[in-house]
């Protein structure tokens, strides 16, 4: 098999897997979940802290994918965290307590991050100059997965009466198959580093012809850990990455009773408004597929900062839409701001990263980037909390869209950081 075919095999099994992962966990956990708690008599308030667990375990491991790959490779690693996976979901297909729903579910956060985005973008970067196409068809796999997790379990709920235990069973089987297959395709450490040797040669070449002042910069210089985080431009896109988990993450949990309760208000019966919420919410999903093509197809030919202030920007709009979304115009802003914003968000941020400081380091700065995950699980938490003692969710979406301003003017304001002096070409 040649160069191009393999990577683009590999291209093509990593974005299954993120489309398998993200299905299995995210997609699907809110579907199943009613039917469980119907037979195993929990509260809804112990059942959907599994959300909270399952974010706390994803975001808080992401440290440990990127050990695992620089001791045992990214094949170990995938084979791992497809166990983990798997593991967790049959924790949950055996779940006949509530504790080991919440083992589960830490296990399908861990299984997640070993698995998903931190071992894929390290290998997909290895094998791609040109990475923002790839990276858009990649991550738009994970918002396909997002989008057909809750078809897939009404499908198999509906053909299996209901057994969600096997629905389960199901998909830690799928997790296991795919990832075995993408491991196997990955093969050893030595033919993925001299792939990387030879992708790192062009990066530099282009980069020290390009212009003084390109449309995309790109780093002709690879970036120490140490130096990347001293400098201000790795916190903005820190906080970039953190605001559009916690926008997120509030959305998804909060907008359909938020939306309700506006319905309800304006005297549309609940039924309804809360039909019209979930529509909504398949827009925004839509408008996250949409954005991450896109802006893999301009993220080579416009500096993604751009693309991330657009971004922020969509979610800033779509917040603030979504806080008064009386009127079918504001829901609509409300779902294609922040479809768009999340979708384009992790997309800018991980270009910008490698652009920035190279790939050499992108492992570990990749995976301190996500470890804010396990923060901004508490945003469903806060808007809960708002909502008890101000009567409304709407200051929630409102306090958020303030936060994402601040960050979106400093990204405005952000310049390429200066690498220090001796740092090493990116062949060397």
């Amino acid at each position: 098999m040649s160069f191009d075919q393999r990577r683009i095999s590999l291209l093509a099994a990593f974005s299954l897997l993120l489309f398998l992962i993200t299905a299995s966990t995210y997609g699907s956990l809110g579907v199943v979940l009613p039917v469980m708690i119907g037979e195993l008599n929990w509260s809804f308030e112990k059942a959907f802290l599994g959300f909270s667990v399952l974010g706390v375990f994803t975001g808080a491991s992401s440290w440990l994918p990127a050990i695992l790959i620089r001791r045992i490779g990214v094949r170990s690693t995938l084979l791992a965290g497809a166990g983990v996976l798997a593991l967790g979901l049959l924790g949950f297909a055996g779940a006949d307590s509530i504790a080991r729903y919440y083992v589960g579910a830490a296990l399908c956060g861990v299984g997640f991050q070993m698995a998903a985005l931190i071992p894929g973008t390290h290998v997909l970067s290895a094998l791609y100059r040109q990475r923002a196409l790839p990276f858009g068809i990649y991550f738009t796999f994970g918002s396909l997965g997002g989008a057909a997790g809750p078809l897939m379990a009404l499908w198999i709920l509906g053909v299996t009466d209901g057994d969600w235990r096997l629905y389960w069973q199901i998909q830690a089987g799928l997790a296991a198959l795919i990832g075995g297959v993408c491991a196997a395709m990955v093969g050893g450490s030595r033919w993925l580093a001299a792939a990387a040797h030879a992708v790192d040669a062009e990066v530099e070449q282009a980069a020290r012809a390009a212009p003084a002042h390109p449309r995309v910069y790109r780093t002709a210089r690879e970036w120490t850990v140490a130096a990347a985080v001293r400098t201000p431009q790795f916190y903005i896109l820190v906080a970039a990455y953190f605001t559009h988990l916690l926008a997120g993450v509030t959305v998804a949990s909060l907008s359909v009773a938020h939306l309700t309760e506006i319905g309800v208000a304006a005297g549309v019966a609940a039924v309804a408004a809360g039909a019209l919420a979930a529509k909504m919410l398949s827009l925004e999903a839509l408008m996250q597929t949409l954005a991450r093509l896109g802006g893999g197809l301009l993220g080579d030919r416009v500096d993604p900062k751009w693309l991330l202030v657009l971004a922020q920007a969509m979610l800033v709009a779509g917040l603030l839409a979504l806080a008064g979304a009386s009127s079918a115009p504001l829901m609509l802003l409300y779902a294609i701001g922040t479809g768009v914003g999340f979708g384009l968000t992790v997309l800018a941020v991980t270009m910008l990263l490698l652009n920035y400081y190279g790939r050499r380091s992108n492992l570990e700065l990749f995976s301190l980037t996500c470890l804010v995950g396990a923060v901004s699980a508490a945003g469903p938490f806060i808007g809960g909390a708002m909502r008890d003692r101000l009567g409304s969710f709407a200051p929630t979406f409102q306090m958020f869209a303030a936060v994402i301003a601040v960050v979106c003017v400093a990204v405005l304001l952000m310049r390429p950081p200066t690498a220090p002096v001796g740092m090493a070409d990116v062949t060397d």
